[in-house]
């Protein structure tokens, strides 16, 4: 899960996702407590930047910081309806989105970010609920991801704590590397 560990490459700044092999209830609260601090970390990330930073690219290439900050969210939202879809049928194949398409749309340009970063905190804490609500046998649960096949809702649980940190670390490096 790359905890704590910093890379050179811009584009994973806390290095890529790797699924762990297992995961235990201790790694459970701790991963359910990452998701829970996210959008408190987002929120400081972004905080007293310009519209001028804003739209600042994280790298080369990349998505400006407006975009990573509406972003998280809308993953954010996709994963929590995938869960609740886990949680209430068997084996749900769930509609993949594009992502760079939903970072075009106008609501992305013209929406503040504030709206988005209360979007992400009132998120969370339905989705931490549901999360620290969650039953041993519904930890066996899964969806079916298209391109991915059956994805476990612990691995969907780390994935999501790991993209938190990844998209909140694109900031706080953009901000270390230009000194705002």
């Amino acid at each position: 899960m790359n905890e704590g560990h910093m890379s050179d490459d811009p584009r994973y700044p806390i290095g890529r996702f790797h699924s762990p092999d297992t995961i235990t209830s201790q790694d459970r609260v701790d991963l359910i407590s990452s998701i829970a601090s996210a959008p408190a970390l987002l929120c400081r990330a972004v905080a007293d930047l310009t519209p001028e930073q804003l739209d600042t690219p994280y790298r080369d290439g990349g998505w400006t910081v407006r975009q990573v900050a509406h972003h998280v969210p809308d993953s954010h939202m996709n994963a929590y309806i995938r869960f609740k879809l886990a949680l209430t049928e068997v084996d749900p194949v769930i509609k993949p989105y594009r992502e760079g398409e939903w970072a075009q749309l106008p609501d992305t340009a013209g929406t503040p970010i504030e709206t988005s970063l209360v979007l992400m905190e009132k998120l969370h804490e339905r989705w931490v609920i549901l999360l620290r609500a969650i039953s041993e046998e519904g930890w066996n649960r899964q969806f079916v991801h298209p391109e991915m096949g059956a994805v476990p809702l612990e691995r969907s649980t780390a994935l999501y704590a790991w993209h938190g940190k990844h998209h909140i670390a694109h900031i706080t490096e953009l901000r270390k590397r230009r000194g705002w």
